[in-house]
């Protein structure tokens, strides 16, 4: 079963809310969705025992040697991705039409790697994980790789757990298609519960089950309240408040889970959230 975990943007605590609960179930595998800004492995001293290029698509290189500078791939690009003879490789989309118009052979079309995945064994189970580079794309087809990549290893696990990126986005979408459960973290905040409307919705359009928390819950009763009846409105699973802990921001600047500091409220509240994701689990199997 896979279990990912969404919020309609960043800073909600999504990241420590999937740590914490990858530590109380113990024996589980972990997806770091988030590729544009990974951060759930520096929780962890883990071993990379697989380390692959992932190639994205493709790039035009034009051979200047070759080139006749006949213009023709210029005025064939609809991507405005080639002036003066060169390409900009940010604005080339490798469609591939400037090497079929290309009198001269003089344009190929080149494998283009946007990222390095990895493998990285815990103690317990293993993160799947990659590190993209500045300025690259194609994040979705990336998702959808790791997520393959984790599945060598699934039958090890009990439970994997997707830190997805926050949003709505093609990411999102990629973290989110096929996996059975999906919990949302939101905060309460007038933008919290815009963000909780729209990360539902994409949701419901999946046919995902849906559980909701709502962290850091007192900082604003009265907005709470508002987030709780809308959950009640969607006939979804409220399964956590998460009390405002100062605990969390040290357990963030340490690099530590917060289930490592036993009188954390927060770490408390988790683990009775666990319990109330347990049972609706087993519901949905």
């Amino acid at each position: 079963m896979e279990l990912v975990v969404l919020s309609g943007k960043g800073g909600t605590g999504k990241t420590t809310i999937a740590t914490a609960l990858s530590e109380i179930i113990g024996d589980v595998n972990r997806i770091d969705c988030d590729v544009d800004a990974p951060n759930l492995y520096l929780f962890y001293e883990g071993e990379n025992i697989e380390k692959r290029e992932f190639i994205g698509g493709k790039k035009a290189i034009i051979d200047r040697n070759l080139c006749i500078k006949c213009g023709k791939c210029e005025s064939t690009c609809r991507f405005n991705a080639i002036e003066n003879f060169k390409i900009n490789s940010f604005l080339c989309e490798g469609c591939g039409a400037c090497t079929l118009i290309c009198p001269a052979n003089a344009i190929k079309s080149e494998e283009e790697k946007i990222a390095d995945t990895f493998i990285t064994k815990l103690d317990k189970g293993i993160i799947s994980r990659a590190e993209m580079g500045i300025g690259s794309d194609g994040s979705g087809k990336l998702i959808t790789f790791l997520r393959k990549e984790e599945k060598r290893f699934s039958k090890d696990a009990d439970l994997t757990i997707i830190d997805a990126s926050p949003g709505i986005g093609c990411p999102v979408i990629s973290s989110i298609t096929g996996s059975n459960v999906a919990l949302v973290v939101t905060e309460p905040t007038k933008s919290g519960l815009e963000d909780l409307t729209r990360v539902v919705s994409l949701c419901e359009h999946f046919g995902v089950f849906t559980m909701v928390c709502i962290n850091k819950w007192d900082i604003n009763e009265d907005m709470a309240k508002e987030i709780e009846d809308f959950i009640e409105k969607k006939n979804l699973s409220l399964v956590g408040k998460i009390p405002y802990d100062d605990t969390v921001m040290k357990s963030i600047n340490e690099l530590r889970p917060i289930t490592y500091y036993e009188e954390s409220i927060a770490n408390k509240a988790i683990k009775d959230m666990w319990l109330n994701i347990k049972f609706r689990l087993n519901t949905q199997k």
